[in-house]
């Protein structure tokens, strides 16, 4: 028998060191971990964490054999492996049902268990009894077994098991969307069991959705049906959104140590490399300590001030474990990890050394890795006064498994037993590398042969869709309804991946399907879904978006392919040629160069060989019984669609399903054609509005009758009465409106049959003559309303057949799509609850760019504040309620939503300096700057923003978010509305009826705004709105004086009130409160207090304490007065930096800025100012004049302010001080 070599005897000491901490706990029968000798329950994340070590250490064996026993060795621990991955497996099999549900509700009720029963893989605890919603414990299991897999292990033994791994992909696809308890198990760092947006989670799951992606789960034994497919979309939502989060942890955590598995091994989710190192040296500089590091700042667990009896915390309490932290040697494995992984020698030796300095020696001096340090009771006032200064004692497990397995990875690494790639065998280590340039391939087809050869007029020479052939071109949607096959398993109840959005990332491939090729269009082409594909400059502008995101995140082997149709409703509107901006577009794509990416225009055979193939294996023959069930859930999404349909010559089973898919319900036109002129089918006093209320009635709901509401279309003609966004009634208005006004069903004159009832016959007979759009859009409402959206309506006549109500709805959006209605697009849509598909998507992109949302109008409880990620049904629900069931608000809601999504990811320096995105807000201030600018009621402003193209929209929003001037012509899109439709109004509903006026986040504008004299040009007009929005005087004399003031005064009233409106606050604002409030007891704003505890509980850096203070902020009603009250606390922060422990009790800011007012209005009194120049608004009392004043200046806010703050806390400053010149 040979002698041992050097490497081989130090490698049997790890295998003893493995076997004594490790492997000696792991059960026979499942082959799970417990967590410890007094933890006996096996968790999920702990269990993958704990097995790498054995994973590595076969490896090792395996390359380092010297005899055959090592071979044996090698196996044996393998399988030690594979067991307990398949014993994890077992685990979640066992609540299959939970995976399927999840997949729909992402609620924390219906997630798989974060940990199991060592012997029996059964569940411990309850649902509810645990924070088991950990998005990363499932995501680092798949990604370990993507990577075991690669390795040569065989972990996956049939198809079924395929499936439920698949679905697993679908269960944490959605993670960037997820607030749960990450890995820490507590989400909120109170402890309170309050589930947030993790970095950690989101990282790790993109991290294994892209290890995953097209791996063969048999290894090199398995084909086609054991391949795992993820859509290239998820990822990059994943990777956007831990890169908007990063370096913060989430909302209250500035930063975790938990994070160096995201931004290193194993994940190595981040593909910025700067990110990296800043994440990197946040962690180490904020929370690395002499024994490892704690894990966020406040970590109370196991610290000495702990209460022990209760799994809560108290929010003033978490200031008390400040600097007292427990210390956890694990992360610096994590470090060493990452330093062999950089090639960064110096610092794997910096903390190797430092760790064997912590280790303890156990039995036969095994070294062992401690849980965690925590200080002494005895010396905990020490440590806390002066960190880093006293002996910490090793507690909690020992060892800590998970941080023993890390460290003898690293040991194996460093030594030279294993190579970074053999733990990393899919090569993640390298997503920080250089990505080279991505051309996208633009496949432009037109629809028909005249749209070819209109195209060929203009030098444009492109393919029909009919002659790609044998490629077929269909819609997103089908594809969509394609994906929702995968992962489909009828033993274990599985139903694939859930009707969702597919990506661009995801249409810019070729499939493969039964050995053809397919390619599909983008999402945003689909007219059928939601109204913005309607608008062709809209399109542009998506497409611009389109090719700039393929560009930055392709990350597929080949090029993207974007197939393009030019379809007749991108014609203009005389149908005699191509729209002028998709002319434009289509020359720039010619050019090579779009939207700062590269592009080819190309034809789509030419580009074949160069595109990327994926091909669809579980769409082949054997499942052709599958295909066509089922399909009837699908209704809502059945299209006629004349690019997609199959060729005569094209059999088979999947084509029948493509064609059911395909074919619409709606096979001919039942609607009357329109016509102008001004009939009328209800009684012209009565608006849509009081239709809607009627309506509302019938189902049970108790509406105000005047209440908020938006109009429709432009009003060209006086017959039906309007209100106005900008005013909102208060309770008295609305009572007395109920005194004069109560509907009931004869006021609107519908048809009566001979017992007096609604004669709906007659309905109908109406709805066949009707000749306007708003009419039948009126009439089907009622239909809707009081017979349900199934009802046959006999359109044609008796016995003709019918058509249900809903389908007449969809015929009568598609012709106002032609029209341009937008107005009653949005009404229609509101109607059908249409959602944006990225409605979600656009929700969580704002929300992981730590941005609040509320929906609905103010104030509260009707205002409803979105602050972590909700399920798109919920998020639906939430909207029409706060809209109270205000159908265009509501729909106009998740427009203005998906812009500033479309603008925090294309220019996030626009919302730089705001927290909180009030969206009912942002619609006043639209409907205000339309008023302003076209010297328009407010009404009429009003309907003018409902009927704005979704271009025009964007544009508007853009404007309000950037605080530049713009003009606004009269012959804007609501002036080109062909007014078939008259004008009408929507009612919205209030919370026990709406506050007075003063509570709207924009006090009304004058009911009726005076008109300019018909002599001034209105064709385009930017001058600034007045003080408290009301025009000076026309006339002659005096007035003529005051209106030239108007003319040139204003800018700073209005950047004033537009920052307030959209909550906009300098930088650092929330910093200097935080240390305002450290030297004094509170600060007192419009009668709210902000207690100085609340630095307590949160540091100066969390989101949660921004947003403690914007809820405080938010009870000013008036957006012009909160700034000049953002402006003072910033001169009082000023103060506060002065060397000084305290600057009084609670400091009543209101105060301070009416002392600032005061002394403003004594300077203007001493200048002889008329009266004029000296008024006041009312509401607030402060003069109109200091709100249009510039900060800077000897007359200018901040003397003013800096006068006020000096002389409200000079008893607390030092004689010396010199503030103020």
């Amino acid at each position: 028998m040979r002698s041992r070599s050097n490497s081989g005897v130090r490698l049997d000491g790890y295998a003893r060191l493995v076997q004594e901490t490790i492997l000696c706990h792991q059960n026979p029968v499942t082959g799970l971990l417990p967590a410890s000798a007094q933890q006996r329950d096996a968790w999920v994340r702990d269990n993958v964490y704990s097995v790498l070590a054995v994973w590595g250490l076969g490896m090792a064996y395996r390359k380092n054999a010297d005899r055959d026993e090592d071979k044996a060795k090698a196996y044996e621990l393998e399988q030690s492996v594979v067991k307990l991955m398949q014993g994890l497996l077992q685990c979640m099999m066992r609540q299959v049902a939970k995976v399927e549900k999840f997949k729909h509700t992402q609620s924390t009720k219906d997630c798989l268990h974060a940990k199991y029963h060592t012997p029996t893989c059964a569940t411990v605890v309850g649902d509810d009894q645990w924070g088991h919603l950990q998005v990363d414990a499932t995501s680092i299991y798949l990604l370990v077994l993507a990577q075991m897999t690669a390795s040569g292990l065989r972990v996956i033994s049939n198809l079924d098991e395929v499936a439920f791994i698949q679905n697993l992909v679908f269960y944490i696809e959605a993670a960037y969307k997820v607030a749960d308890y990450g890995m820490w198990e507590r989400g909120d760092k109170t402890n309170q069991g309050i589930p947030e947006l993790n970095g950690s989670s989101v990282g790790m799951a993109k991290a294994a959705l892209e290890a995953i992606d097209e791996l063969d789960l048999f290894g090199a034994h398995g084909g086609p049906k054991s391949v795992i497919h993820v859509l290239p979309d998820e990822v990059e939502h994943c990777q956007s959104i831990l890169c908007s989060m990063l370096p913060r942890a989430s909302t209250s955590k500035e930063i975790d140590a938990g994070l160096l598995s995201v931004i290193s091994f194993p994940a190595f989710a981040v593909e910025d490399a700067d990110l990296v190192a800043i994440t990197k040296s946040q962690i180490i500089n904020k929370l690395q300590g002499r024994y490892g590091c704690c894990r966020f700042i406040r970590d109370g667990y196991r610290c000495p001030r702990e209460d022990p009896s209760r799994l809560h915390y108290d929010p003033a309490e978490l200031k008390l474990f400040e600097n007292i932290e427990c210390e956890w040697p694990v992360f610096w494995t994590y470090l060493i990890l990452d330093g062999i992984f950089t090639g960064d020698q110096v610092q794997v030796q910096e903390y190797r050394e430092a760790l064997e300095g912590i280790l303890i020696r156990g039995k036969n001096g095994i070294r062992l890795v401690p849980e965690l340090y925590a200080v002494p009771l005895e010396k905990m006032e020490e440590e806390y006064c002066n960190p880093h200064t006293v002996e910490r004692a090793a507690t909690g497990q020992l060892p800590h498994m998970w941080g023993q397995s890390l460290y003898i990875l690293g040991c194996l690494l460093a030594e030279g037993f294993l190579a970074p790639g053999e733990i990393d065998p899919l090569n993640r280590r390298f997503s920080t590398n250089f990505k080279p340039d991505v051309v996208v391939q633009v496949c432009v087809l037109a629809e028909s042969e005249e749209i070819q050869e209109l195209l060929s007029d203009h030098g444009i020479n492109v393919q029909m869709v009919s002659q790609v052939s044998p490629i077929r071109v269909l819609p997103a949607r089908i594809l969509s309804h394609i994906y929702v096959k995968l992962g489909n398993c009828k033993k274990l109840n599985l139903s694939g991946r859930p009707y969702r959005h597919i990506g661009v990332l995801g249409t810019s491939k070729f499939y493969e399907i039964r050995d053809r090729s397919y390619t599909f269009t983008p999402q945003f082409l689909d007219q059928h879904h939601f109204y913005l594909a309607l608008d062709n400059q809209m399109i542009v502008e998506m497409l611009r978006t389109e090719l700039a995101y393929l560009s930055s995140c392709w990350r597929m082997t080949g090029r993207p392919t974007l197939t393009f149709p030019i379809t007749h409703s991108m014609l203009a509107e005389d149908g005699e040629g191509i729209d002028p901006c998709i002319l434009a577009t289509l020359r720039k794509l010619q050019d090579g160069y779009f939207a700062g990416a590269r592009v080819q225009m190309s034809d789509l055979s030419r580009v074949q060989t160069t595109s990327f193939h994926t091909r669809l294996s579980f769409l082949d023959d054997e499942t052709d019984d599958s295909l066509l069930e089922d399909e009837d859930d699908y209704e809502e999404y059945e299209e006629k669609d004349d690019n997609g349909r199959p060729s005569g010559n094209s059999g088979g089973m999947f084509d029948q399903y493509l064609t059911q898919l395909l074919q619409s319900s709606t096979t001919r036109c039942h609607l009357p054609p329109i016509q102008r002129g001004q009939h009328h089918v209800f009684s012209a006093e009565h608006t849509t509005r009081d239709i809607l209320s009627l309506m509302a009635q019938v189902q049970g709901h108790n509406m105000p009758t005047s209440s908020l509401y938006l109009p429709v279309t432009p009003m060209m003609s006086k017959h039906r009465k309007s209100l106005n966004l900008l005013d909102i009634p208060n309770l008295q208005h609305i009572s007395h409106a109920k005194q004069h006004k109560s509907h009931s069903v004869a006021d609107l004159h519908l048809p009566r049959d001979s017992q007096g009832n609604t004669d709906f016959a007659g309905l109908v007979r109406q709805l066949r003559e009707c000749p306007t759009l708003q009419d039948q859009a009126d009439i089907l409402y009622v239909l809707y309303i009081m017979k349900g959206a199934d009802w046959l309506v006999e359109v044609s006549g008796p016995g003709q057949g019918g058509a249900s109500v809903r389908s007449l709805l969809e015929e009568l959006y598609v012709q106002a799509g032609a029209c341009k209605e937008w107005g009653l697009i949005r009404y229609i849509s509101g109607i059908l609850h249409k959602r944006v598909e990225v409605l979600a998507e656009a929700c969580t992109d704002l929300i992981s760019h730590h941005k609040q949302l509320t929906v609905g109008l103010p104030p509260e409880p009707r205002e409803r504040v979105i602050t972590a990620p909700l399920p798109p049904e919920e998020l639906n629900t939430l909207i029409y309620e706060a809209s109270g069931q205000d159908i265009s608000i509501a729909v106009l809601t998740q427009e203005i939503m998906v812009y500033l999504a479309m603008y925090v990811r294309s220019q996030p320096a626009l919302f730089g300096d705001m927290l909180r995105l009030r969206i009912g807000i942002i619609m006043q201030v639209m409907a205000t700057e339309l008023a302003r600018s076209l010297h328009c009621s407010g009404e009429e402003a009003s309907e003018s923003l409902m009927s704005l193209s979704p271009f025009d929209m964007k544009n508007l929003l853009h404007h309000i978010l950037s605080g530049k001037e713009f003009g606004v012509e009269r012959s804007m899109r609501p002036i080109q509305s062909t007014a078939t439709s008259p004008a009408i109004s929507i009612h919205e509903l209030g919370h026990t009826g709406a506050t007075k006026t003063e509570r709207t986040g924009i006090r009304k504008l004058k009911s009726e705004i005076k008109q300019l004299d018909d002599s001034r040009p209105l064709s385009r007009c930017s001058s600034p709105s007045t003080p408290s929005g009301i025009l000076s005087p026309v006339g002659t004399g005096p007035g003529d004086g005051q209106l030239q003031w108007e003319e040139r005064q204003g800018q700073w009233l209005r950047r004033r009130r537009l920052d307030g409106a959209i909550n906009r606050v300098p930088m650092g604002f929330y910093q200097k409160v935080w240390k305002i409030l450290q030297k004094c007891h509170g600060l007192s704003i419009d009668g709210y207090v902000l207690p100085s505890s609340t630095t307590r509980e949160m540091t100066e850096e969390e989101i949660k304490f921004a947003v403690q203070v914007e809820s405080v902020l938010n009870h000013v009603p008036q957006p012009e007065y909160r700034q000049l009250l953002v402006e003072t606390v910033m001169v009082l922060g000023l103060v506060a930096d002065v060397d000084v422990d305290n600057i009084g009790g609670v400091i009543h800011v209101d105060r301070i800025l009416h002392m600032a007012n005061e002394l403003f209005l004594n300077d203007q009194k001493s200048h002889s100012a008329s009266d004029y120049f000296l008024e006041k608004d009312p509401a607030t009392g402060i003069c109109n004049f200091f709100y249009d004043s510039a900060p800077s200046g000897s007359y200018g806010t901040m003397t003013y302010l800096s006068k006020a703050v000096v002389t409200y806390v000079q008893d607390f400053l030092p004689s010396s001080s010199c503030l103020m010149q």
